[in-house]
């Protein structure tokens, strides 16, 4: 059977399963449970209300449901959201997230705006971190620039953590899994004085990894190629002087040290070599490196209300540091190297970001309500990316501001190439949204936004190093540019009656433009590679989309579903150039994006609860520039999958008093993924997808309210499938992390 047959019968048998299982929670109607599903409250539209009268394909997770889907990283809920996936590779700072088609590649910003606490996550080098004590997470798709700015152009993550509580409470948490490791986790809750709470949360897990590195050259020194330490904690104060005025303030950090870089490169010109179905070739490195990243946050929002409404401040202050190193291009043991020449290699990133935002948010007891405000980022951001020479296989020293050596030395860790920028960015943006009530049944919603982003950049790479490269310039160069651009959304929204909601809307994204490595625009022709230069353009995106939110047999099944089309212009791809060891951003002209959301939850009986998404996303290039237009026009953007399929069952039952046992199982299906675009210029003029990924997701709790105590059993990917998480041009590929399993014991006080 022939792989697009495979593929056919594979994305059919899903469906058929997912059709089945919705049609079972609809055909079973006396079966419903007595009780009503549980209103979720959300804030996409930056105002409480009820998810069923947000006007967009809005997915929240309830801190129940965080817990019972055991919700600790980004991954773990992502992949749970129709037409949304993300793809971890490389290290623990670089991660992408895919929504609606709209993606992410290495130093890109975000496909969706991701907001903490009202706060905006401004480096994508933090996302990618463990959550602990969130009250509630939302993922909104369709561009939400108007009101969240700049990279909202995919959608919007709204992370909120958990509050100070009125009275005070405890809870601790120890684990282990299969690492083996452990987890120890703790959270105080409570009144310092009538007018002051505090919470304070602590997380320390670690694990000896589940990927194995064989290091055939030295067989005692084998030891797996991921292990992790990870350190994080959070203080957050609520301070209440008046009834009108509150102050909330959170400061966090997060403590990282890991591994990194662990690709595999199948033999070169070998029919595996550009096929990211290929799992059978072992992690095999005699570096493997570190990776040790710190984030330190602080965030205080002020908030007043007044008689028109509430006047809101919210202030952050952001840093993260990293530094990555490992083996060089072709991650192999040292003499055995495929292109018979070994190398190490080294990132820094060190970046600081301050935020202000002012916002007024009128009262919503009329039929015009409206928010406006203005916001201001400035970062100040350092990378460097260095080759080193590997001769005395000693490991990899790290390169940070300065390079090691003198360009070329022929000696143990001598630099081959060194190059770095410096980067001072100053974004501001205004903004206004309107909700009108035209009848009792019809709202009409009128917003707009404008972001203004100037950044200039300094060559910081040493005269020698850009002379040893041929690169034209010489240090202190600078290269400035403002990307600019108006968003505006229009929504309608007519709610039929209390059960049924429909919505049209249009709305404008954006993602700012930047700057690659000096150097990169003539290292690119050389190698081949089209639309890629020193400076990226800004990307646009443009989406009209038609949605219905509904709620049958009195509310104990959901349905929610939208049809979108997305005209995306100057999209990122990705562009790894060994010449130098630079990560680069090209821009693909223009991608067409259409496709359609389904997501189903159902209350079947008082035990039982389900919930079904499905999301399909066809991508077609419609334009490029270069020798590689005929063949990169027609075929897929990179790194979309084809179709989502989202399937949950959660089981409840009494086991004896006092006492109630849970199952909950997860399978997360991902369709066909072309990861990457042709590129004849390196062998790839027709890239190969992806096969369906399956991850399934048990968890089997006991726990009960009286004595406060929860144990879980659970275990991620339980079929242990193999895959790719990742593949790049050039014959990188990525592991997927294997079956984990592990146990959980909570006690709350």
């Amino acid at each position: 059977m022939n792989r697009s047959n495979r593929r056919t019968r594979g994305f059919a048998k899903w469906l058929l399963a997912g059709s089945a299982l919705t049609a079972l929670t609809v055909g079973i109607t006396p079966a419903f449970a007595d009780e009503q599903m549980e209103t979720v409250v959300v804030t996409a539209r930056q105002r409480a209300e009820d998810i069923h009268d947000v006007p967009s394909q809005d997915t929240a997770f309830t801190a129940d449901q965080i817990l019972a889907k055991g919700i600790e990283s980004p991954a773990d809920f992502l992949n749970s959201v129709p037409n949304v996936t993300f793809v971890s590779t490389q290290n623990a700072g670089t991660s992408f997230i895919v929504m609606r088609g709209i993606g992410q590649s290495r130093n890109s910003e975000p496909s969706a705006a991701i907001v903490v606490d009202g706060v905006p996550m401004t480096q994508p080098a933090q996302f990618n971190q463990e959550l602990v004590d969130i009250q509630q997470i939302e993922v909104v798709k369709g561009p939400q620039g108007a009101l969240y700015g700049r990279n909202a152009i995919g959608g919007a993550i709204l992370i909120t953590t958990a509050q100070p509580t009125d009275e005070w409470q405890a809870r601790f948490t120890g684990g282990y899994e299969s690492g083996p490791g452990y987890k120890m986790q703790g959270m105080v809750s409570g009144p310092i004085t009538d007018d002051l709470k505090v919470r304070v949360s602590i997380s320390d897990t670690g694990s000896d990894g589940h990927l194995r590195n064989e290091d055939t050259t030295d067989q005692s020194a084998r030891r797996d190629a991921d292990p992790v330490q990870d350190f994080n904690a959070r203080v957050s104060a609520l301070y209440t002087p008046t009834s009108d005025l509150t102050f909330d303030l959170r400061l966090s950090m997060d403590d990282l040290d890991t591994r990194g870089l662990y690709f595999i490169v199948p033999p070169l010109g070998s029919p595996e070599f550009n096929n990211p179905n290929f799992v059978s070739q072992p992690i095999d490195l005699n570096n493997s490196g570190f990776d040790k990243r710190k984030i330190y946050d602080a965030s205080l929002k002020a908030s007043y209300e007044t008689s028109l409404g509430t006047l809101s401040s919210i202030t952050g202050y952001n840093t993260v540091w990293e530094i990555l190193t490992g083996d060089g291009y072709t991650f192999d043991p040292h003499g055995q190297s495929k292109i018979f020449f070994d190398f190490d290699q080294s990132q820094f990133l060190d970046t600081r970001t301050f935020t202000q935002e002012l916002r007024f948010t009128s009262k919503t007891d009329g039929r015009f309500h409206w928010i406006a405000g203005g916001q201001m980022f400035y970062t100040q951001r350092f990378i460097s990316t260095g080759n080193m020479f590997d001769i005395a296989d000693e490991g990899v020293v790290p390169v940070f501001r300065h390079p090691t050596s003198a360009p070329g030395a022929f000696q143990p860790q001598g630099q081959i190439s060194y190059l770095a920028d410096g980067q001072n960015q100053i974004a501001w943006a205004a903004y206004l949204d309107t909700s009108t009530e035209i009848t009792d049944s019809l709202e009409l919603s009128l917003n707009a936004r404008f972001d203004s982003d100037h950044r200039v950049n300094t060559t910081l790479t040493p005269d020698a190093f850009l002379h040893a490269a041929l690169i034209p310039g010489a240090e202190g160069d600078k290269r400035s540019h403002t990307w600019s651009a108006f968003q505006p959304q229009a929504v309608l929204r007519w709610a039929v009656n209390d059960d049924i909601n429909l919505y049209a809307s249009y709305g404008r994204g954006f993602r700012s433009g930047g700057f690659n490595q000096t150097g990169v625009a003539q290292a690119a022709a050389a190698a081949g590679f089209d639309n890629v230069g020193d400076q990226f353009k800004a990307e646009v995106a443009t989406t009209f989309e038609v949605g219905a939110k509904t709620r049958w047999f009195d509310d104990r099944l959901n349905v929610d579903a939208s049809v979108y089309t997305t005209n995306d212009h100057n999209a990122y791809y990705f562009v790894f150039l060994a010449s130098n060891s630079t990560q680069n951003l090209g821009n693909i002209p223009e991608v067409r994006l259409s496709g359609f959301d389904i997501d189903a939850t159902a209350h079947i009986t008082d035990d039982l609860s389900a919930n079904v998404g499905f999301g399909y996303t066809d991508s077609d290039i419609t334009k490029f520039n270069g020798p590689s237009a005929p063949l990169v026009i027609g075929s897929k953007a990179p790194l979309v999958s084809d179709y989502t399929l989202n399937v949950g069952l959660q089981y409840e039952h009494k086991v004896w008093d006092g006492w109630k046992g849970q199952i909950r199982l997860d399978d997360n299906l991902i369709g066909p993924t072309t990861f990457v675009i042709p590129v004849p210029a390196v062998n790839e003029p027709t890239p190969i997808a992806r096969d369906p990924v399956n991850l399934v997701n048990l968890r089997l709790s006991l726990l009960t309210d009286d004595s406060g105590w929860q144990g879980t059993l659970w275990s991620k990917n339980l079929l242990d499938k193999k895959y790719n998480s990742e593949y790049s041009t050039g014959g990188f590929l990525f592991k997927g992390e294997p079956m984990s399993w592990g146990f959980d014991v909570t006690k709350r006080f």
